[in-house]
């Protein structure tokens, strides 16, 4: 088992047991850009100005245009696969959530940086299922963006 401040977890289906408890790492520091959050809006619909009038959302509680909450929670998928690498699994699913919370936003413009914790690792026909919590980070806020604990499926 091989962890690291960036690199996350390289294991294997028995170590991946065995890792139950332990912080993975970080991913790298990423830009949260006006055009990730437009984009995002045209594929949902969602086109709350909060996120895509930079001049209206400046007289907003947030002070600027932010991430969608759901933009946020999509961005577990990279970091996940990113920060937990299971050699001898031939395919991982996401299987569901069992809390989400967003603390404080996400600014376009700023930081960001994810982070996951093994929190539980059990058996599921045909494999195993990981409980992990997944952390999005705001550099230099005190509240993380996005906290949740996600159920991961890995399939030998």
């Amino acid at each position: 088992m091989n962890t690291s401040a960036t690199s996350g977890l390289v294991t294997d289906m028995a170590g991946l047991r065995e890792s139950a408890g332990t912080h993975v790492g970080y991913t790298e520091w990423a830009l949260m850009t006006q055009e990730q959050v437009n984009q995002f809006a045209d594929v949902t619909g969602d086109h709350n100005y909060i996120h895509v009038d930079v001049e209206r959302a400046k007289a907003s509680p947030f002070g600027g245009t932010i991430a969608h909450g759901y933009l946020t929670l999509s961005l577990l998928a990279p970091v996940t696969q990113q920060l937990i690498q299971v050699a001898d699994a031939a395919t991982g699913v996401n299987y569901g959530l069992d809390r989400v919370r967003f603390p404080a936003p996400l600014p376009v413009g700023a930081y960001w940086r994810g982070s996951i914790e093994i929190l539980e690792v059990t058996e599921v026909k045909g494999g195993l299922q990981a409980k992990v919590r997944a952390t999005v980070e705001v550099k230099d806020s005190v509240k993380p963006a996005l906290v949740a604990e996600c159920l991961i499926r890995l399939y030998a």
